[in-house]
């Protein structure tokens, strides 16, 4: 959802691109599924294209030096970012709400089933984000 939710947000205020966005994961549970359909829901309600979103794949290593910020939904993906890239030597791992001022977790739907509070918990982490990235 995060993806799809930060694409609109920067096309919403015509800075696509200005910005790659992109998801992975710090698992091999999800690789090759499409988004899952839940989550699809949510985001048709809002509005939300999740078009060309590509089936789930794992971030690499090679990623931390792509991507100049590697923004993570929980600690635990923070864990898994950082022991897929081998630490954060440039401090660019994040966790989304921090950007919001709230030093939490997004909710995860996959454990609580409210696809709800995840996509507010995205949206509300994705403007502060979309806001705190000066204009290129």
């Amino acid at each position: 959802m995060a993806e799809a939710i930060m694409k609109h947000l920067a096309a919403e205020a015509g800075r696509s691109d200005e910005f790659e966005i992109a998801s992975a994961a710090v698992s091999e549970e999800e690789w090759g599924n499409p988004i899952y359909p839940p989550a699809a829901a949510i985001l048709r309600r809002y509005g939300i294209s999740y078009d060309g979103q590509r089936t789930a794949r794992q971030m690499k290593a090679s990623d931390y030096d792509k991507y100049d910020l590697i923004i993570a939904m929980d600690e635990a993906n923070i864990r898994g970012i950082q022991r897929i890239a081998g630490g954060d030597p440039k401090g660019k791992i994040h966790l989304l709400l921090d950007y919001a001022g709230e030093h939490r977790n997004v909710a995860d739907p996959w454990y609580t089933r409210d696809f709800e509070t995840a996509y507010a918990d995205i949206l509300t982490g994705c403007r502060a984000l979309l806001t705190a990235i000066p204009h290129s």
